[in-house]
């Protein structure tokens, strides 16, 4: 017997609304990962691969399942399911997450999967078992499949942009997790009450047991979200972001950006540089001009605002230019972490390429990039395209401080070198001795400069902090650059470059 067909409308909502849903998913499971794996291509490539997976899959076995069931009798059960895998995301992978920490691909991978996989296929099983049921007359294949499919392509894109523009830059990971959940329990209850209205009062009885199971099941799933530690203070459009007291100075604030450290303030002496490349930094600016004599500073990346403060504290009457893509990491500057911006500590927000190229030719004495997306500085500000535009801004005297992370081989510094060294034509590299042998990773520093660098005054400088570092410039350069290759815009596979510093 041919099942009876879904009405046209109720078809169309029910594709639309399970398209959209898994791509409301798929976005939002960055936003789940990012605090324990990072937010690399490596883990977009996975959420993407995982859920395309899932998708596949999904779709064979509902597909599979609706030639040997009547789908009227699976389709609200499966999006109950759905309602249940939803809820027990959260929990599942804070949890896990926290257990699994790291960058390899076996963790990056399974726990991917455990975040999308069981809730994106129960929702892909949706779409076939509703055209099963539409098929009625084989002339219509065509027009049903058709329409179908762009319905469901509809709800998809429409989740896409939602989620990417509205709902992560309002509501928190956890409430759009669980009002997914609650949006799908809410469906198959309505759904399933629609398709059996007609049935006789004993099988409505039957169901009512297996109801408050999975009633049961969804609020245990929910509370269990509530409960699950958080790693997040706020969430960002970009981040996860944590701020902790330092237990050894209680002026000490450290800044957590998804699963790395980040930044380091003392609230109560701005001039402290904790971490060694902000040292190296902080030497950089010492030299830039004249002890004492203010200067003119724009920051690629704001963070903590640690290097903004410490040219304020040391060079009174500096002004500093913040481009920070981040007005969250703003917000909670200004709440956490002691940012006080006024005529000479201005943040931007939005996009530091973009803004770079605004600036007047020769405004700025000295430009300090460090900004980030995970352990890697974003690709479009390490191409030679982008250091033209630093030397235009920094004209002939300003001078260019950049941090960079890696680890051996050190693929990826090497190339940075490279390329600012096909802009600038003095240049010098700050690292670990260690790390420039491919012994370890670490922070690296690329100072660079349209004018001579003062090389024995900043080795002289570096040798009197505590870390024993070491500077690279001329020949020694450019034998640890080597035929390393100048990034481009068309060319700076940056991610495939980096080996990540545990």
């Amino acid at each position: 017997m041919t099942p009876a067909r879904l009405p046209g409308r109720l078809a169309l909502v029910l594709v639309f609304f399970a398209s959209g849903v898994v791509l409301v998913l798929e976005t939002v499971s960055l936003r789940l990962v990012a605090p324990y794996l990072g937010l690399s291509l490596q883990v977009t490539s996975a959420v993407i691969g995982v859920s395309l997976g899932a998708i596949a899959y999904g779709a064979w076995l509902g597909g599979w399942h609706a030639d040997r069931r009547d789908p009227r009798r699976l389709l609200a059960p499966l999006l109950g399911l759905s309602a249940l895998a939803v809820a027990g995301t959260l929990p599942v992978v804070r949890w896990l997450g926290e257990a699994l920490r790291g960058t390899s691909v076996g963790v990056v991978l399974a726990l991917t999967a455990a975040t999308v996989f069981v809730p994106i296929m129960l929702l892909s099983a949706v779409p076939p078992m509703v055209v099963k049921l539409q098929l009625g007359d084989l002339e219509q294949t065509g027009r049903v499949v058709g329409r179908l499919s762009s319905v469901g392509t509809l709800g998809a894109v429409t989740a896409t942009l939602v989620t990417g523009f509205i709902l992560v830059a309002a509501l928190p990971t956890s409430a759009i997790m669980i009002g997914a959940a609650a949006l799908l329990a809410l469906a198959a209850l309505a759904l399933g009450a629609y398709l059996h209205r007609g049935r006789d009062r004993a099988a409505k009885a039957s169901a009512t047991p297996a109801r408050v199971v999975a009633a049961a099941l969804l609020a245990t799933g929910t509370g269990l979200s509530v409960l699950a530690p958080d790693p997040c203070d706020v969430e960002t459009a970009y981040h996860c972001a944590q701020v902790t007291v330092d237990p050894l100075r209680p002026g000490g604030r450290v800044l957590h950006l998804n699963a790395a450290e980040h930044s380091y303030v003392d609230l109560n002496d701005p001039k402290r540089l904790e971490y060694a490349y902000t040292q190296w930094i902080g030497v950089v600016a010492d030299l830039a001009a004249p002890r004492g004599e203010a200067v003119d500073a724009v920051h690629l990346g704001g963070g903590g605002f640690t290097v903004p403060r410490y040219l304020a504290a040391t060079r009174p009457g500096s002004r500093s230019t913040v481009f920070e893509i981040d007005g969250g990491l703003v917000d909670l500057a200004e709440q956490r972490l002691g940012l006080r911006p006024g005529p000479d500590l201005r943040a931007v927000v939005g996009d530091a390429r973009m803004l770079l190229g605004d600036l007047p030719d020769a405004s700025a004495d000295l430009i300090v990039g460090d900004a980030f997306g995970d352990l890697a500085v974003p690709w479009h500000l390490t191409t030679r395209e982008m250091m033209a535009q630093v030397r235009r801004v920094t004209g002939p005297d300003g001078v260019y401080a950049q941090n960079v992370i890696d680890g051996p081989p050190t693929r990826f510094i090497r190339a940075e070198v490279a390329t600012v060294a096909a802009v600038f034509p003095h240049v010098a590299l700050i690292a670990p001795r260690a790390a420039l042998d491919g012994r370890e990773g670490a922070n690296f520093v690329i100072v660079a400069s349209a004018r001579t660098l003062p090389a024995q005054a900043l080795a002289g400088r570096l040798a009197m902090l505590q870390e024993p570092v070491a500077v690279l410039s001329g020949a020694d350069l450019a034998a640890f650059t080597g035929d390393a290759a100048v990034l481009t815009d068309d060319y700076a596979p940056v991610d495939q470059m980096l080996v990540r510093v545990s």
